[in-house]
């Protein structure tokens, strides 16, 4: 299994979730607002291919490599948010966005957009 867009935005949600508490995929249906069938098809796909694990007591928990890509993806949904703000953007608008992008932009790119964001930050203190 390639890992997609949208295989990366469940273990995102899975990693967020997690901050919470112990995930179920009721939790990520109502989270991403997509059907619980949908859902429970593709936590499946991604049990298979060893990005996440659902317990005996049907609780999602993230494998060490889909740990990896959601904490990737967590990172640059967060620091291209910051970006679009300090660029103007509101913040419900930036954070759309930066759903968006995520998931294409290289690391070159997104390495340049961090450092300038903590440049930015280190000159506002």
């Amino acid at each position: 299994m390639t890992i997609n867009e949208s295989s990366e935005m469940y273990l995102e949600t899975i990693l967020v979730l997690s901050k919470k508490g112990a995930v179920r995929s009721i939790d990520i249906a109502k989270e991403m607002n997509f059907s619980r069938p949908s859902v429970s098809i593709a936590l499946h796909n991604l049990a298979k291919e060893d990005y996440i694990s659902i317990e005996k007591d049907q609780t999602i928990k993230l494998q060490p490599k889909g740990a990896e890509i959601a904490k990737t993806i967590y990172e640059r949904h967060t620091v291209l948010t910051e970006f679009l703000e300090q660029l103007g953007v509101k913040a419900y608008i930036a954070a759309a966005d930066a759903c968006k992008i995520e998931h294409d932009i290289s690391p070159e790119s997104f390495k340049a957009i961090k450092k300038l964001v903590k440049k930015n930050k280190e000159e506002k203190k």
